[in-house]
């Protein structure tokens, strides 16, 4: 007879099918449904769904939630899961990151931001803003819409419009401590301002202009417009009691407008300095009277966030010539003090102010700081560079700044600095020039970004006297 035993046989039950959550490598705790801690998680980000203007909040992006199976019967509440997820880490939102790769010159390396919004919108919207503000909105929508100006005479055609910067896009989960851009408008002062949003509020006082009011306050007159959207141009006339808004921009992209310009501009005539032997020393005589000269220049101009950066000439056609203004010295000698009358342009026609006396954003360092200097552009690589008057060569060297450069001392009190020459010049320490005199070429050497004369005029000694406005002495 056979017997089986089976009065203690019991079935083996099926494992039950739980979820592992993890934090990181921590393990928080096992949880009976994935979806139910992730319900509840968006339930509680009401408060963050309202501020953000999305419609899901999501776990940390270090949460990993795993499948297992488990004889285990021991469970986890969601609510306590979700406790102590909200004590380790930052609960995430759908978003857009936006990745932006610059190059410093400064640094010579790298420089990597990231902004963060909900939609691509918000980032398309603010760069326009932001491109508006340096090139104008007629200009940006004309050239978006292909609109091409043919030039018949003079004028300017917008040949690119760009954002310099190398700027990549990605949707992630963005944890809700960064700072998750949802206006454009608030997006674009940031990156016209950077951290200097606030703004201030200045009073104008009697008698001040645009370029007084920029000059008091550290900014540039472009900036003080960009500031004041009212403001029309540098000629705007503003009244005592008027208060007007400061800004320092810091630009965190570089906008880029690219343009092909034509333009007939004014040769001022030179007083040219005969020596008459017949004539008593110090007795002067004008043999001629000057007239100035006109000339069209066709040009390509790069200007990155309202700076001047590149001046390429393209041509150059005389439409009036010339005429310029003798006067006769009592003397063949050439003195080595300088007139502080009457001073040579120190370069030739065609060209243009491409960085004027004052505060800037250095279009090289990126940085801001006081220029006490001119910057001369638009006569091209090896055109000359002239003695502004009589004087004496007080250096003649280079730096890493100023490039190739020379210095003349003028014996009247003023010296005068010309920089980024292409080479050395061939002018000795201590030689006599004349007014007029090629001293050396036009460069880029040294902190430049293209082809110009740094111009500047000093009262006593450079770097021990003061600067003053090239301008003021013509």
């Amino acid at each position: 007879m056979i017997f089986y035993l089976s009065f203690n046989y019991k079935k083996t039950s099926e494992p039950n099918v739980y979820y592992k959550v993890y934090l990181e490598d921590e393990v928080l705790g096992v949880i009976k449904s994935k979806t139910e801690l992730e319900n509840y998680i968006d339930k509680q980000g009401d408060s963050i769904k309202e501020k953000l203007g999305v419609l899901n909040v999501y776990a940390p992006t270090g949460i990993k939630i795993e499948k297992i199976a488990t004889y285990d019967s021991e469970v986890s509440e969601v609510e306590d899961i979700y406790a102590l997820i909200e004590e380790k880490a930052s609960f995430t939102v759908k978003g857009y990151q936006f990745t932006i790769r610059k190059y410093s010159e400064e640094t010579e390396k790298e420089i990597v931001s990231y902004i963060y919004t909900t939609s691509e919108d918000v980032f398309t919207d603010a760069i326009t803003e932001f491109i508006n503000a340096y090139v104008g909105e007629d200009v940006y929508v004309s050239f978006k819409n292909n609109e091409v100006v043919e030039i018949t005479t003079t004028g300017s055609r917008t040949e690119n419009i760009y954002i310099d910067e190398n700027i990549t896009i990605k949707e992630k989960y963005i944890s809700t401590t960064e700072k998750i851009y949802t206006d454009s408008k608030e997006l674009s002062q940031f990156l016209l301002f950077g951290k200097n949003i606030e703004m201030k509020e200045y009073t104008v006082k009697a008698g001040e202009t645009i370029e007084q009011i920029a000059y008091n306050n550290e900014i540039s007159v472009n900036e003080l417009i960009l500031s004041n959207p009212t403001f029309s141009g540098e000629n705007q006339l503003v009244f005592a009691g008027q208060v007007v808004t400061i800004g320092v921009p810091d630009p965190q992209l570089s906008a880029v407008l690219e343009e092909y310009v034509v333009e007939d501009q004014e040769v001022q005539y030179t007083t040219v300095e005969v020596y008459d032997e017949t004539m008593n020393m110090g007795k002067t005589e004008v043999r001629q009277e000057g007239e100035n000269g006109i000339v069209r220049v066709a040009q390509r101009v790069r200007t990155v966030n309202g700076v001047v950066t590149y001046v390429d000439p393209i041509s150059k056609t005389e439409l009036k010539p010339t005429v310029n203004k003798v006067i006769a010295l009592g003397s063949k000698y050439v003195p080595s003090v300088g007139s502080t009358e009457n001073w040579h342009w120190p370069t030739d026609s065609g060209w243009v102010i491409s960085s004027g006396y004052g505060w800037r954003i250095d279009p090289y360092t990126g940085t801001r700081s006081f220029h006490g200097a001119i910057d001369i552009a638009g006569t091209g690589y090896n055109s000359n560079i002239y003695a502004a008057t009589n004087g004496v060569v007080y250096r003649n060297g280079y730096t890493s700044v100023n490039g190739y450069y020379v210095i003349i001392n003028h014996n009247n009190g003023y010296y005068t600095h010309y920089g980024h020459m292409i080479r050395k010049s061939d002018l000795t320490v201590g030689q006599t020039v004349a007014k007029g005199d090629i001293i050396g070429h036009v460069g880029s050497t040294g902190a430049a970004t293209g082809p110009h004369v740094h111009f500047s005029v000093w009262v006593g000694i450079p770097w021990r006297g003061y600067t003053i406005n090239p301008l003021s002495m013509y």
